[in-house]
């Protein structure tokens, strides 16, 4: 079907495979730490009318790409496993 995999592409697969639980484990983390700030930063505003929110909320904003990134490697080291050679 395709050429085979050097050694080094090897070792990549296979320390993705590896790391494909820590992935999912980032993903998850980012997202709960996104809605705790968004929930902190939201409260903050309601009790105080001055407190800046923009750029707070763009810090959650890449926060939650961050995690996004860290899914779609969780699903390409799934990936990763079903075609890894043995």
């Amino acid at each position: 079907m395709g050429e085979a995999l050097t050694s080094s592409e090897a070792a990549f697969v296979a320390r993705a495979v590896r790391r494909r639980t820590l992935f999912l484990g980032l993903s998850i983390a980012g997202i709960v730490i996104a809605v705790g700030l968004s929930a902190y930063y939201t409260w903050r505003k309601v009790h105080d009318p001055a407190f800046e929110i923009g750029a707070r909320m763009v810090i959650v904003l890449l926060i939650l790409l961050n995690s996004r990134q860290n899914l779609r490697q969780y699903r390409f080291a799934g990936i990763l496993t079903k075609i890894q050679p043995r």
